[in-house]
């Protein structure tokens, strides 16, 4: 069985302070596949950051950003979940994996494969790949709908490809289009 994680796609990410043009651009593709997810009945979960003012990101790397409570931690409306199919589970670092009960709940849910969207590729999808690998899930990323912004370089278009060609090799996960995926969820 799969399930759709939707990592980080939140109004600071997306619109706010620390967005991205490239963050923008996904969002279409990720609304396909939740569109998909739902007329299967797949299960969606939305993994997001919801900061406190201790956390190491926020006192030592990023600053403060999607705080818990604050607007900015909030779901983009193109996003936000509509039924008991869609879990919302808060995170205070860049794995879904850390401290949100995330495995648990896929077990629960009977999953197999995560189907991976969101941002950043180069850092919280990419960490999140790499538990999801370690907790022995399968994974499928989707390249159109997941994002990077630029941490070692000025261009999160090469970021994102190198951070793909990374988690390929490394984790050996699957990367997939956004059409490719729907094709794949329309057959399950």
């Amino acid at each position: 069985m799969y399930s759709i994680l939707i990592i980080d796609m939140l109004y600071e990410f997306v619109y706010g302070r620390l967005s991205s043009p490239t963050a923008r651009q996904i969002v279409p593709n990720i609304v396909k596949i939740v569109e998909e997810a739902r007329k299967k009945n797949i299960p969606i979960i939305h993994v997001i950051d919801s900061h406190l003012p201790t956390d190491i990101e926020v006192r030592k790397i990023w600053g403060p950003h999607a705080m818990k409570g604050s607007p900015e931690s909030r779901i983009i409306p193109e996003l936000e979940p509509r039924s008991e199919k869609e879990f919302v589970l808060e995170k205070r670092w860049y794995s879904g994996f850390r401290g949100t009960g995330l495995a648990q709940l896929l077990r629960d849910l009977d999953v197999k494969c995560i189907v991976i969207t969101g941002i950043a590729t180069n850092i919280c999808v990419l960490h999140t790949v790499a538990d999801a690998v370690y907790e022995r899930f399968d994974v499928i990323l989707v390249s159109d709908a997941t994002a990077a912004i630029p941490v070692v370089s000025d261009d999160a278009k090469i970021e994102h490809e190198m951070f793909l060609k990374y988690m390929s090799k490394v984790y050996s996960i699957k990367i997939l289009s956004t059409d490719d995926i729907i094709r794949v969820l329309s057959g399950s």
